[in-house]
Parts: structure tokens; sequence; C-alpha cells
């Protein structure tokens, strides 16, 4: 496994699968921006080929340098090693308003990645695989919880998946309306969207009278 100053430092090489054809100008090819990008998501959506069928799923994942971890049942057919797969992870910033139908965009940064999972079977990158999954969506939470037990642990799934074929996506900026549309008396512009979280609730049936832990109100966003 690269370490992550080594890894970040080796660009994205597109491929005929990740190589960007019509807006080639939004590509990105740093892939320290891929690892941003991951590391502020909070989920993904995994596209595979079940009994010949697309099936995509959303779920959690974990970042360990240049190796997505995702997890699930080991019943569930998605998690079966064996095919390729492609994850995908999007962050929208904002809703592109123009002066025509046509020219409504997004502000976005997504990430596409292709690969053929392996099913972690190392019962300590098994652990790791997990730690990061529970800390990309709750920093701090696996030092404060009890651990999975052996039961637990054999009833997951891990999948490790390089991040070696992937492609990174950004569209910034103000609309991009026709030259002739310019003086249409319309509005335009960008409506910014931001994902906020709220003070936290309380579980009802918590039997001890604790305060919210500071790792879970740090994440709590003023206004």
């Amino acid at each position: 496994m690269l370490s992550k100053e080594s890894a970040a430092e080796r660009p994205l090489s597109p491929t005929e699968r990740t190589r960007l054809g019509r807006s080639s100008h939004k590509a990105r090819s740093d892939r320290s921006e891929l690892y941003a990008l991951l590391d502020e998501g909070l989920v993904c959506h995994l596209g595979v080929v079940v009994d010949g069928a697309p099936r995509v799923v959303p779920t959690g994942y974990g970042r360990i340098d240049d190796t997505l971890y995702l997890h699930g049942s080991t019943g569930a057919r998605s998690l079966r090693e064996g095919g390729e797969v492609c994850v995908t992870v999007t962050l929208l910033d904002g809703i592109v308003m123009a002066r025509s139908a046509f020219h409504h965009s997004m502000n976005h940064r997504s990430a596409m990645v292709f690969g053929t999972p392996r099913v972690v079977t190392d019962p300590e990158e098994h652990a790791a695989g997990l730690r990061a999954i529970t800390e990309q969506l709750a920093p701090g939470r696996w030092d404060a919880v009890r651990g999975p037990n052996a039961k637990e642990s054999a009833a997951t799934r891990v999948l490790a998946l390089s991040l070696a074929e992937a492609s990174v996506k950004v569209r910034t900026g103000p609309p991009a309306d026709e030259p002739a549309d310019l003086d249409t008396p319309v509005w335009a512009g960008v409506l910014p969207v931001r994902t906020v979280f709220a003070p936290p609730v309380t579980d009802p049936d918590l039997a001890h009278d604790l305060p919210v832990p500071a790792h879970v109100s740090a994440r709590v966003t003023d206004g």
C-alpha cells in the first residue's frame, strides 16, 4: 500500500472509461483533488451488475491512502467478489440558474472510480476498513463505542477498491448563457448549496444521563 504522500503525488491517469469527452475542461488530473473530494463526501453510489441487470446502491465508504473501502452484509449480492464495479461520489455546491432552460446546470465536484474490488479477509485490514468507514461518517466515533464482536465482524463483508482508475469532474462559476440571451430580462445566477448538521437528538432509550460528546457536537454547523 502506498504512503499517503507518495500516492497523492501521482496524477490521475485517464483511461478510455475515465477520460471526459464533452466538457473535458471540467476534468481534474490532480490526485489530491480526488482524495479531498472523497474525504469530504458522506455517501457513495456503488454500481454493479447482478444477474445481468444494473444495480446502484447508496452506501457508506472510507478511504485509506489509495484504497476505498465499502461494506455491507455478507449476504448482499451486490458485494460479492468477482465483477467490476463503478463507484461515484458527488458533492453539490450550487444550482446554476441561466437565462435559458438549456443552460441550467449544477456547480459540483464528482468522482468516478472503476475497478474490481477484493474481499478483505485479513482481520487487521478488515477492522481498519470498518474504522475508516465509521470515521468517514462520524469522526471520533470508533474510539468512543463498542467495536464489532466476532459475530458482527463475520457478518460484515468489507471490499477494498483501488483508486488507480478514477476521474474527477468539477463545475464552478456562473451560467454559461449564449451571448444573444444576455439581454433577456430573466434573473440569472447561482443558488449555493451546502450540507449542514443540525443539533443532535438524543436517543430516548439512552440508559444514562449523558451529555452529547464533543466529537458529535463539533459537527453541528451554526447558521
